[in-house]
């Protein structure tokens, strides 16, 4: 599911999307058993939604249960690949369409070692640095809010090198609910920049798959989702199977790329549950790709 579109105008608020995302990231605290797969009040903090936000349609606990779990696990991967890499040695994490993510804020321990770069349109990601100094949490020095106009066709490596990114260093890069978004030219050129990156970097992205493809229990709430981008200006308009997104990392001159499933999150993070709760199969992947 999405994280992020990319509206025509500047908004001073946050994306519609980002927030939905950081309320089912709460709501999984608030409505799923434990053990939780995260734990994120700061994204609620954060987007501060309006009384009565837990009925909101979109909200409805047994409807996105499926969608909040994939969220939460997408999450919790990067977490981890994040935490892993930092253990190797690589300091720089670059989170492309960053929106109300909170790593930095809810996993101090692993953020102080790294320097973060969140990406973001200017005016969202204004709202959100003025939103952190209210709640106290301020703008620790590893992180860095790197404001980049695509629209005007900004190169957003060119804004990382201006915040302090040492390009001669690798570094984790994380892309999430962005790709549906972007054209398959312009998903290539993104992964291009990223595949120039110095060795040893590692690029973490979210695609979603044909929505044909989806188990019946997803398909609703994916049409759902991609009727309401349209709606928005903002429609989904690449989807990409496993094999075509593999071969789209090849071409862009990765070193090797590999496929995680939502089945395969599932059996990681979801493991002896008896609520059914689990990401569903076939909807929103991840390619995880190497330089």
């Amino acid at each position: 599911m999405p994280n992020r579109a990319m509206p025509d105008k500047e908004s001073a608020q946050p994306d519609s999307t980002a927030v939905r995302v950081a309320l089912w990231r709460a709501l999984h605290t608030e409505v799923d058993p434990p053990p939780h797969v995260i734990e994120d009040e700061i994204g609620l903090a954060l987007a501060a939604p309006e009384e009565g936000w837990r009925h909101r349609p979109d909200m409805d606990p047994h409807f996105t249960r499926p969608f909040r779990a994939s969220i939460v696990a997408r999450a919790r991967f990067i977490e981890d690949l994040v935490a892993q890499q930092a253990d190797r040695g690589v300091d720089q994490y670059v989170l492309l369409g960053a929106g109300l993510d909170t790593f930095v804020q809810r996993r101090p321990q692993i953020a102080s070692r790294l320097t973060v770069f969140e990406v973001d349109r200017p005016a969202p990601q204004a709202w959100k640095r003025q939103r952190l100094i209210e709640l106290g949490f301020g703008l620790p020095e590893g992180l860095r809010l790197v404001p980049v106009d695509f629209e005007t066709g900004q190169s957003w490596r060119e804004k990382l090198a201006t915040a302090g990114f040492d390009a001669g260093k690798p570094a984790t890069v994380a892309s999430t609910g962005v790709s549906m978004y972007l054209s398959r030219e312009t998903n290539l050129a993104t992964l291009r920049e990223v595949a120039a990156l110095a060795p040893g970097s590692l690029l973490v992205m979210t695609f979603l798959l044909p929505l044909e493809l989806a188990e019946p229990e997803a398909r609703p709430g994916l049409e759902l989702a991609a009727k309401g981008a349209r709606a928005s200006g903002t429609p989904f308009i690449s989807f990409f199977t496993p094999t075509e997104m593999l071969a789209l990392a090849r071409e862009a001159g990765f070193r090797e790329a590999r496929h995680v499933s939502a089945a395969a999150l599932g059996r990681r993070y979801f493991a002896g549950r008896t609520d059914g709760l689990r990401p569903p199969n076939n909807s929103e992947e991840l390619l995880v790709a190497a330089t």
